[in-house]
């Protein structure tokens, strides 16, 4: 099979994990093609041993190629859309743009496989933070059914991009050092701080984070009643989302049977040791692709109510290895 890849948005952290991502599940591709705005004109990214030079991105990018991984925000996303649809190849988007675009799937491999042949061109890669959390939640669901979902996300600099990752590192080096730093990126403190998501606030008072997290998961699971809150906490933490997660279920359980339901859940791995009092920690998850699980309690407060302490690679299965995932669908 004769295929070409684009990866559009190729230098930031995401686009760069898509690449590691290809070529760690060697996609079947013959040619790729890195695209990225003027100011990575003549930049170049290895892949598969060679350095690949970066393009700009314009109207012409997409001739000619089979499946475009997009991960360069929502405007361009939009701004783009026409010409990716002329030019007749499959688009997996990264941004939020088309995630709730009745038209438009929005995919996790191991829930909604079968949503992606339903495409027009464009296959949305859903919020990091609701795949991590509905990865573990799906199986549940299917085997005892969710009934209500409360979840407090402890989110990592790398949700906002390579540039609030490297403030971080920067900022906490001169907090320590009691010198300031100018930060362009997050809005507030982030050295030894946490805050509530920092994405806009709606009308009824959630976040568009928060919201994004009710939203899709009740698309993905194609349960538009679902009831789902959401609390998203930035905290200082390089990379790997964690979410504290409470489930009502619709009926009576233990922790003994959720143990063993996410025990043969794809993309799910049980990661904790009682004994060593060692649970699922974003320095465990990063670079893993799995989804990490542990703390699994029974709520003594709510009846039929448990607790799950979940863990994820936000620049893996959050958002490159599941934009990769979809893309294989189709191989």
């Amino acid at each position: 099979m004769s295929m070409t890849v684009a990866v559009c948005g190729a230098t930031g952290a995401v686009g760069r994990e898509m690449l590691k991502v290809l070529e760690k599940r060697d996609f079947p591709l013959t040619r790729i093609k890195l695209l990225a705005s003027e100011r990575s004109r003549g930049k170049k990214l290895p892949f598969k041993g060679e350095e690949i030079p970066v393009e700009v991105l314009s109207e012409d990018s997409f001739k000619g190629v089979d499946i475009a991984l997009l991960s360069a925000g929502s405007s361009t996303s939009k701004r783009f859309r026409e010409a990716i649809l002329r030019s007749g190849c499959l688009a997996i988007d990264n941004s939020s743009a088309f995630r709730m675009d009745p038209e438009v799937p929005l995919v996790v491999p191991e829930i909604n496989p079968d949503d992606a042949k339903a495409h027009k061109g464009i296959i949305a890669n859903p919020n990091c933070s609701t795949i991590i959390m509905d990865l573990p939640l799906w199986p549940l669901h299917r085997a005892i059914g969710v009934e209500r979902v409360a979840v407090a996300t402890y989110q990592a600099a790398s949700g906002a991009g390579a540039r609030a990752m490297y403030e971080l590192i920067e900022e906490t080096k001169k907090h320590i050092q009691g010198e300031p730093y100018e930060r362009t990126v997050i809005p507030h403190q982030y050295a030894f701080n946490l805050f509530p998501h920092n994405s806009p606030y709606l009308e009824n008072g959630y976040c568009e984070e928060e919201w994004k997290m009710v939203r899709e998961t009740r698309k993905i699971f194609h349960e538009p009643e679902l009831r789902v809150t959401a609390t998203c906490v930035r905290v200082p933490v390089l990379r790997a989302h964690a979410e504290a997660i409470n489930v009502t279920f619709k009926r009576d359980t233990s922790s003994e049977e959720i143990y063993g339901i996410l025990a043969e859940a794809p993309g799910v791995k049980i990661h904790e040791n009682r004994e060593a009092n060692t649970w699922p920690m974003p320095v465990t998850a990063s670079g893993i692709d799995d989804v990490l699980v542990g703390r699994i309690r029974r709520d003594v407060s709510a009846p039929r109510t448990f607790d799950l302490w979940v863990v994820g690679d936000q620049l893996l299965k959050g958002a490159a290895l599941n934009a990769v995932q979809i893309a294989e669908l189709f191989v």
